[in-house]
């Protein structure tokens, strides 16, 4: 079925993302996230959408971590989805802001109490000298928070990419796939078809 242009990328997502996950995906929320270094030394690993609108696409993380020490850097990122289950992929791509204190703290709260005490215990992408150190810190942190709500730790929030080009893949036959981009045109989105 050929891929037809929507009013927005916005809908044109949705309307995906509501199929994927009403498929036998793992977790269609699943993305690879691309950062850089100020030098262009690019990295990519596979994070978890948490939050979508029109003003973008929203992870959460360490923000001392890799990705956020990049992002801090080089405040660009591309993400892309991709669902083999469905022979489609989302590609989007733009600059990087951290979202406000109180989406960071409403996400922070919804999340498994175990996951919390993670945020505080984990020192993201520093080396461990033993994973009975990093459960030792879990432990501390448990105590510390005893009986009571674990806050967002100052260091844990969450980035949103700001597209100024999303693009939608479908597979088809003999690799002869199709391909649909919207481009950011100041307030506006236009549209145009890719060569496979």
């Amino acid at each position: 079925m050929p891929i037809k242009s929507m009013s927005s990328p916005f809908e044109h997502f949705n309307d995906w993302f509501g199929t994927a996950k009403t498929a036998d995906i793992q977790d269609p929320t699943a993305c690879a996230l691309g950062t850089a270094t100020k030098d262009g030394i690019p990295s990519v690993r596979m994070v978890l959408l948490k939050g979508h609108d029109e003003r973008g696409f929203v992870f959460y993380t360490n923000l001392q971590s890799d990705k956020s020490t990049d992002l801090k850097e080089n405040p660009r990122a591309a993400m892309d989805f991709y669902w083999p289950q469905l022979g489609r992929q989302v590609r989007v791509k733009g600059p990087v802001e951290l979202v406000s204190h109180e989406e960071a703290d409403s996400y922070f709260a919804s999340r498994p109490r175990a996951s919390q005490l993670g945020a505080w215990a984990s020192i993201q992408s520093r080396p461990l000298t033993a994973r009975t150190d990093f459960e030792n810190r879990l432990v501390e942190y448990e105590k510390k928070f005893q009986g009571r709500e674990v806050p967002r730790p100052p260091h844990w929030s969450g980035w949103r990419i700001k597209p100024v080009r999303i693009e939608f893949w479908q597979e088809g036959e003999f690799r002869l796939h199709e391909r649909l981009v919207y481009l950011r045109d100041g307030d506006a989105w236009r549209t145009e078809m890719l060569y496979p």
